[in-house]
């Protein structure tokens, strides 16, 4: 494989119904960096119905420039007229390697287009960096049950893809002067060859908490001692209403049915980015740690002084969560008056 022939660092920018998913600009951060760093373009790759607005929101996010794939039968996601769109591009283009947001549809899109290239994907990466020396990626993400992190290469084929976590970064600042060139490329599925159509959609709950979107997020773990404290009157629940806090939870209280799945954060949950994390009663394993790399400020509870939360913590509180969340919230309310 000729490596000359591949240039530029491309980030999916994923749309549906036309509007972009945040996981693509999101990626424009740490895809600024590494074309920085390997002296080569950002390249913004967007499909869609009608997206050009969405290309030029991606250059304004820090992409040089953007390829498009227009068409109706791009207006909602299927494998096979998103796969043969991107193929078709990519084969065309040669990028050295593509960010893909671990989102549902980008869950989806990474594998197959890895097939049809014939290349790597490394999956739900919550780091990226390059190696001076050869400019491969170095992927980095949880293994093993996440009991480390993995760094992975693809040195022998290109282009180098792999899906990262919705909200391990956040976005850059928006330029609304900065321009780039886009390109519209007409690539067309015919009916026939999309043989998965949406017939219904479902809101469950899931779409309804928005961590990942949240600023502060207030999270029980197994030592809140049961669902009744994210319940009304609970700990977890009467810190979050009083903080206008978005409530999360760990895989243990998950587990343990105390909660829904849809406020899990973690490995095996949503990755979140707040302003404000609050942790209480978590352990904080490294599956939880991997959920929580993007927030801004840590507040840790717990009774455990060797409980691996407060090594990402910037308070800490060692105690009971029962005797301490009650007096957080009146110093709180003494606070506001």
């Amino acid at each position: 494989m000729a490596f000359e022939e591949y240039k530029n660092l491309w980030v999916f920018v994923e749309t549906e119904e036309n509007v972009a998913k945040p996981v693509g600009f999101e990626l424009m951060n740490p895809g600024r960096r590494l074309a920085d760093k390997l002296g080569c373009k950002l390249v913004a790759a967007v499909v869609g119905g009608s997206v050009q607005d969405v290309a030029k929101t991606a250059i304004q996010y820090g992409a040089d420039e953007a390829i498009v794939v227009e068409g109706d039968e791009y207006y909602q996601y299927s494998t096979d007229a998103y796969g043969k769109a991107m193929s078709t591009i990519i084969n065309k283009y040669k990028p050295s390697a593509m960010l893909i947001g671990a989102t549902n549809n980008g869950r989806d899109l990474g594998p197959r287009l890895a097939c049809e290239l014939n290349t790597g994907l490394t999956a739900d990466c919550t780091g990226l960096d390059v190696e001076d020396e050869t400019g491969n990626m170095i992927w980095t993400r949880p293994a093993f049950g996440g009991n480390l992190m993995a760094m992975i290469l693809c040195p022998d084929n290109r282009p180098q893809l792999g899906t990262v976590r919705p909200g391990v970064f956040k976005k850059p600042a928006l330029d609304e002067t900065r321009e780039g060139a886009i390109t519209v490329e007409d690539v067309h599925v015919a009916p026939e060859e999309i043989r998965v159509k949406i017939v219904e959609r479902v809101e469950e709950i899931a779409e309804l908490v928005d961590l990942q979107g949240a600023d502060i997020i207030v999270s029980g773990g197994r030592g809140v001692g049961g669902p009744e404290a994210f319940a009304a009157g609970g700990e977890v629940y009467e810190l979050a209403q009083l903080l206008g806090a978005t409530i999360g939870a760990s895989r243990a209280a998950v587990d343990a049915g105390w909660i829904a799945h849809a406020h899990q954060v973690g490995q095996t949950g949503k990755t979140v980015g707040p302003k404000l994390y609050v942790a209480l009663g978590i352990s904080g394993a490294i599956q939880h740690l991997a959920g929580i790399s993007g927030a801004d400020y840590v507040v840790a509870v717990n009774k455990d002084t060797d409980a691996p939360i407060f090594s990402r913590a910037n308070v800490g509180i060692v105690g009971d969560v029962h005797k301490v969340v009650p007096e957080l919230i009146a110093a709180i309310k003494k606070q506001r008056g």
